[in-house]
Order: C-alpha cells, then sequence, then structure tokens
C-alpha cells in the first residue's frame, strides 16, 4: 500500500509548472465583498459567494426562473477547458461575483473566467513540488472571496491569496511539511468574529492517511497572519496571537487515547500521529459566534494500535476525531463535541458538512445540525447545546436528537441509544489485529465500506420541501488488520481492504430524506458510485452530477428525472446558480478523478471506460 501511494504521488505530481500566468483580460472594475454580502449570499441571486451558498452551507438557492416547467429547455451556453495534460479530479465548487466565475481546478489551479462568455481573465498555477502527499487525487473542493481578493489551498501545504483583478499572487503562507502528509483540498471559509468585528479567513490542513495530527486555522484574510490553531486531537497544544494557547479537550478531561505518558509499547505513536484533520468546509453559526466543522478519522485507522493492551477499545474514543467540532471564533477553544463513530475502526472519518437548519419537534423550533455520515448514518444534533459554553467538551447526550441509516445493509451498528447518543455496536465488526507472528489478521464484510455511504460530496436541504437531498452509495469491503508502524511520509492505515457492489443493480442512489422520521421520500439509482453534490433551488429542482458524465436536473418532491446532459467526463463536482441579465444559470465542473478510482477495488474497474477531462460547464434556458 505505501509503495503504491508512493508510486501514485510520482505518476501525478510531477515537479509543477506553475506560476501565475499573465491573462488575456484581466478583471474590470474590481468590486469589494463585504462581509453583509457573504453573510446574506443565501438570500441574494446575482452571486455565490460561499462554499454551501451561505454560512449555513444549505446549498438551496431562491432562485426559481428554471423550474420544474421548464427545465427541460436548459442548452449550454458555453463551456472552458482548464487544458494542458491536467486533466482529471474537478471537484471543485465555482464562486460568482460581479459577472466572473473564479473556479479551481486539480492540481492546485485556479481560473478567473468572464461569466457571460467563459473567456479566460486569468489563471494562476501554483508551483508544486514533486514530492507532494495527496491521498485521494490531486483535487481542489474551491475558493473562498473576501474584498480584492481570492482565497485557496494547495497541494503541498500552503494557502494563497490572489487578487481578483489579475491573479498575482498577494500573500502565501504554507502551515505543514506536505513531505510528511499534510496537504489542503477543501475550500476556505470567512467568518466575523461577533465579539470583536473581525473577519477571518477560516481553513483546515489534509493529511489522515499518513498520520498527521489535524489542525484548524484562523487567519487575517489581509496578510495571511494566524490568529489562532487548534488540534483536532486532544492533548494536543493550540495557539492564539503567536503563543501557546490551551491543549484540546483541556487538561481536565480524561484520556480517550494512551498519550505521551502510557507505558503502553507503541500506543503513544498513535496520539503523535492522530489524525483528526478538518479537511471539509466550515460552516458558521453567528449567534453563537461559533465556527462548526467536521473532524477527519483517527490515524492509524488499527483501532487496535490505539487502545491500551487489554482494554475494550470502545472505552478509548480517540476524541477529537470522526465528529463534529464547535470552535469559538474568537479564541479557537473547542466548546463542544459530537463523535459520529467513537474510536473510528473503518475510517469512517466525520469530515462531511454540517447543515444548519430549523428543526421542528413537538410544536417547538431547536437550531439544528444536520450530517450524513460516511458509516451510513444521518444525524440531528442541537447546535445551541453544543455550542453553550461549559466545563464538558465531549456532549454527546447533550449534542443528539436523531440518528436514522440514509443507506442500507448498515454492518457496524444497528441504530443508537438515544439516551447517551452513542452507537450500539455490533459484535465481531471491529477487526481483530493479527495473530502473533502473522502479518494480517482475519477479514471480515463490513458496510459501508471506508469511502462511505456518503463521502466528502455536499448534500443539500431545501427549506421548501423540508427535505435533505443525499449523494449516496451502496457497496460494501472485505476488511482485515495488519501490522503497522508510523513512517514519515508513507501511508499510515494498519489495515486492508477491497470493496466490492452491495446490490447487483445499482451503486451510487440519490436520497431525499425526511430528518423529522428519517424516511426515504424518493430515491434514483445510478450503475456507478455518486461523487458529486448537491444543488437545491425554489424551482423546485435537485441538480447533481454523475461519474458517468451527466449533469442531471430532478423534481425536488418526487424524484422524477427531468433533465440530462452529457459533459463528456465524468463528474465529480458541486453545481451552482446565480442570476445575470435576467436569467438564470447553472454551472458545473465536469472531470472524472477522485478517490474512487484509486482506491475502490472491484468499482475502480468501473471508472475505466469514463474518459479524463477538465472543463466548467454553464448552462442556461434556450430563449
Amino acid at each position: 500500500m505505501n509503495s503504491e501511494i508512493r508510486r501514485l504521488g510520482r505518476r501525478l505530481m510531477p515537479a509543477a509548472l506553475a506560476l501565475a500566468l499573465g491573462a488575456p483580460g484581466a478583471v474590470q472594475a474590481v468590486k469589494d465583498v463585504t462581509w453583509e454580502d457573504i453573510a446574506n449570499d443565501d438570500r441574494t441571486t446575482s452571486d455565490v459567494l460561499s462554499y454551501g451558498l451561505g454560512t449555513h452551507a444549505q446549498r438551496f438557492s431562491p432562485l426559481e426562473k428554471v423550474n420544474t416547467k421548464n427545465v427541460s429547455e436548459l442548452v449550454p451556453a458555453w463551456s472552458f477547458s482548464f487544458g494542458d495534460e491536467k486533466q482529471r479530479g474537478q471537484e471543485s465548487q465555482a464562486i460568482v461575483h460581479d459577472g466572473v466565475i473564479y473556479i479551481t481546478g486539480s492540481y492546485s489551479r485556479m481560473y478567473a473566467l468572464d461569466a457571460k462568455t467563459g473567456k479566460r481573465l486569468w489563471a494562476y498555477k501554483h508551483r508544486l513540488p514533486d514530492d507532494i502527499r495527496p491521498c485521494c487525487d490531486v483535487v481542489n473542493r474551491g475558493a473562498a472571496i473576501y474584498k480584492d481578493k481570492v482565497y485557496f489551498g494547495t497541494l503541498d501545504a500552503s494557502i494563497v491569496a490572489l487578487n481578483r483583478e489579475n491573479g498575482r499572487v498577494v500573500w502565501s503562507k504554507k502551515f505543514g511539511d506536505h513531505k510528511v502528509g499534510y496537504t489542503m483540498t477543501g475550500a476556505p471559509t470567512l467568518i466575523k468574529d461577533q465579539k470583536t468585528g473581525r473577519v477571518m479567513l477560516i481553513h483546515g490542513s489534509s493529511g489522515d492517511e499518513f498520520g498527521v495530527v489535524g489542525k484548524l486555522y484562523a487567519r487575517d484574510p489581509e496578510t495571511g497572519e494566524e490568529i489562532w490553531m487548534r488540534p483536532m486531537v486532544q492533548g494536543h497544544m493550540g495557539r492564539l496571537n503567536g503563543k501557546e494557547s490551551t491543549p484540546t479537550g483541556g487538561l481536565a478531561s480524561a484520556p480517550s487515547w494512551p498519550n505521551d505518558a502510557s507505558t503502553e509499547s507503541g500506543k503513544a505513536e498513535a496520539w503523535s500521529h492522530g489524525g483528526g484533520a478538518p479537511w471539509q468546509s466550515a460552516s458558521f453559526d453567528a449567534e453563537t459566534n461559533t465556527i462548526i466543522v467536521g473532524t477527519g478519522n483517527p490515524a492509524p485507522w488499527n483501532t487496535w494500535a490505539r487502545t491500551p493492551e487489554g482494554e475494550d477499545p470502545t472505552d478509548w474514543p480517540s476524541l477529537y476525531t470522526s465528529g463534529q467540532a464547535y470552535v469559538d471564533a474568537s479564541t479557537g477553544e473547542l466548546k463542544g463535541f459530537y463523535a459520529h463513530t467513537p474510536n473510528d475502526a473503518w475510517d469512517f472519518s466525520g469530515n462531511n458538512e454540517i447543515i444548519l437548519f430549523d428543526y421542528e419537534r413537538n410544536g417547538k423550533t431547536i437550531r439544528a445540525g444536520a450530517h450524513a455520515d460516511r458509516n451510513g448514518h444521518f444525524y440531528v444534533t442541537d447546535i445551541d447545546r453544543l455550542a453553550a459554553e461549559s466545563d464538558t467538551v465531549w456532549k454527546q447526550a447533550e449534542g443528539f436528537i436523531s440518528a436514522y441509516p440514509f443507506v442500507d445493509g448498515v454492518t457496524w451498528t444497528d441504530g443508537y441509544n438515544a439516551e447517551t447518543g452513542m452507537p450500539n455496536w455490533v459484535d465481531g465488526q471491529r477487526p481483530r489485529p493479527p495473530k502473533k507472528g502473522e502479518e494480517r489478521g482475519e477479514s471480515i464484510e463490513v458496510s459501508p465500506p471506508f469511502l462511505g455511504g456518503k463521502n466528502w460530496n455536499p448534500m443539500s436541504y431545501s427549506p421548501k420541501t423540508g427535505l435533505f437531498y443525499i449523494p449516496a452509495n451502496h457497496w460494501k469491503m472485505d476488511y482485515w488488520a495488519q501490522n503497522v508502524t508510523y513512517n514519515p511520509g508513507a501511508a499510515y492505515l494498519g489495515m486492508g481492504f477491497r470493496i466490492r457492489k452491495l446490490f447487483d443493480d445499482h451503486v451510487g442512489v440519490l436520497r431525499a430524506l425526511d430528518p423529522a422520521s428519517g424516511e426515504i421520500v424518493w430515491e434514483h439509482k445510478e450503475d456507478m458510485p455518486l461523487w458529486a453534490g448537491t444543488l437545491t433551488t425554489a424551482g423546485d429542482l435537485v441538480f447533481t452530477g454523475t461519474s458517468d458524465g451527466f449533469v442531471k436536473a430532478f423534481d425536488a418532491r418526487t424524484g422524477e428525472e427531468l433533465w440530462r446532459f452529457q459533459t463528456g467526463s465524468g463528474v465529480v463536482s458541486i453545481p451552482v446558480t446565480w442570476e445575470m441579465d435576467g436569467e438564470q444559470y447553472i454551472g458545473i465542473a465536469s472531470g472524472y478523478g477522485g478517490a474512487v478510482p484509486l482506491w475502490g477495488g472491484d468499482l475502480a474497474e468501473m471508472t475505466r471506460k469514463v474518459s479524463q477531462g477538465g472543463s466548467f460547464w454553464v448552462f442556461k434556458i434556450d430563449r
């Protein structure tokens, strides 16, 4: 496995070309983006200013000019090719402002395009070293925008600010050692500290599969200087204003890892390289001044390497990994945490988006978070309880409202305890370590596999229908434990696997879920895995893309497929919509890649028929 990843790195990441390219036509008359613009992103229609179409990340647009009655009339307005030989893994969501589209591409690139014509205004190509360590393809999921700058992360563990007018670098900050596995694939986000009025750029790190310690950062968007940093492994020290602040979780917390004080041989190593990377984008709750972000899997995957000898692994939850973290915007202190998969043994992680919405129960409105996890469960959690100031950080019982399976065939748990918020573990689903003198343990069958009931690709929510639209997958894996030792820059898993189909007739399944009951209201099946996000609109439409190259629109209430268009390569990105000159546009990137063709086992074989590509497509009604 380690040598395979190193070969992949050499194959996918040649010494990069990069440079900021002068543009054939710079952006004209740059209009500053204010915090008020970003805060109102979910209510305005001419711009797309944030990852998730608003700080609550609902991916809902109030636009309804394109609707169930006329969506069949959508045609391409234009398309743009990202160019050169780097045509793979386009997972980006576009930003749109003042007639300009800012779209990132694989291999740490960004383009500014005229939203009306698709003309390239400028391009930036980051100079990448040849020893980067991306676990799951050379993807980038999007940019952030504020004032006269756009921001994005790079595969060599840097974050870069570019001038929106010409694409030139304003500042660049390296936050980790890419040689040991630190990288950045998620889109940064902007928030405003409600106590100080200070706008901050928030981003995380990636690299759990290489045994890095995941970290969340707040920066000054003007200079890039760090304001605070919060590690997501219990006991690691945070920073505030350039000085050590507090250990994550506090010193008084009961240990959830064997740490440096442990006498167990080899156990402290896992704590030192513990994972927990918050590599997806954050949501923001202004009312409690709280950043809400998912945290990644513990490292290594092998749960026995994180459990003292002779003890039950379920008693050692490996905090604060594989869950949702509630972080004080002013200080970076961890206020609350809910673990989706305590002491995660399956790489279920917890990074998928947390959507903030109003949840109705017994005639009362609760400010809630919704999360569809790789472990196959859809969670509703209580924002106010998890964000409340208290002496307790791990608020498993306090934060739990409900959890429902959103995919079929879940094997590792048979449900959640409503009193404790903890999963009911199924015996035999946590692979046992190899016997003495052997290299691997006995194989078991697990569903979902580590690629998840849903992976990074974000779901959406419609306040009109009250439903969540989840791009899900039905598959399973053969899974076994292996001996593991940390080696900087090498995969730190301790597990082996082979992913296979769960059902003969499909893998991907788009599902509409009612958060009050867990009912699947409708579903649409796809032969290949679904790896694109969803967008819903006031026109009662759901947009998404498929691995065999289609952009599709569905009736949000019934699930009827109303429109499709073949882009020429697999779609693994996120659609957006905006209004310009009185017309509604839909935009989406095309270009197959991501984790499935690299890690998908039997499912990776299906992807060989998909053409490589790298382009951005824009559609509108033909008038």
